[in-house]
């Protein structure tokens, strides 16, 4: 479901996918070759969201926060995460049920494993693999690094397969 808010309304790329049991509302900017999948919402009522191009939101997903949150491009993010941070950055994987806090700021290609839990105010360096309750940051292998980049091309196509068969929101 797509929905205007206080006048604002959600701008998404015309080769987006937004499933129709996703909730994406207000000042939501969505980029080129992205997604949504069901369950997940994304509520720009308080502060903007921009989500970059082929980043991947996945089922039950939430992305809320009183302050603006720039998600890069080739992003993952995961099953059941909840996102209340500022930014997102390039080529990051954010796995399943991590929580990433007030004003944190995640860079680009990291790893955020499952369950994760960032605190608030963490700032990330890029290429950095977080793990823990609370998160604790290293230095990614190269192993990690390779998923982080590669993770989303799976989704890209799978989004085109589901916008195919004539599933998805209506964009506005």
């Amino acid at each position: 479901m797509i929905r205007s808010y206080q006048g604002k309304t959600p701008r998404i790329a015309e080769d987006a996918f937004v499933s129709e049991a996703a909730y994406v509302v207000g000042d939501v900017e969505i980029g080129a070759g992205s997604s949504v999948w069901p369950g997940a919402v994304v509520r720009a009522d308080f502060a903007p969201i921009r989500i970059g191009r082929n980043t991947h939101i996945e089922d039950n997903s939430t992305l809320h926060q009183g302050d603006p949150i720039d998600i890069g491009d080739n992003v993952t993010i995961g099953h059941n995460v909840v996102v209340h941070c500022r930014r997102i950055g390039h080529n990051t994987l954010i796995a399943n049920h991590a929580t990433l806090l007030d004003r944190a700021e995640v860079g680009a290609g990291c790893v955020v494993a499952a369950g994760a839990v960032l605190r608030p105010d963490t700032k990330v360096p890029d290429g950095s693999f977080v793990a823990g309750v609370p998160a604790t940051v290293r230095p990614l292998s190269e192993s990690q690094r390779t998923l982080a980049h590669d993770f989303g091309s799976t989704y890209r196509e799978l989004a085109d397969s589901y916008r195919a068969e004539g599933l998805g929101d209506p964009l506005p």
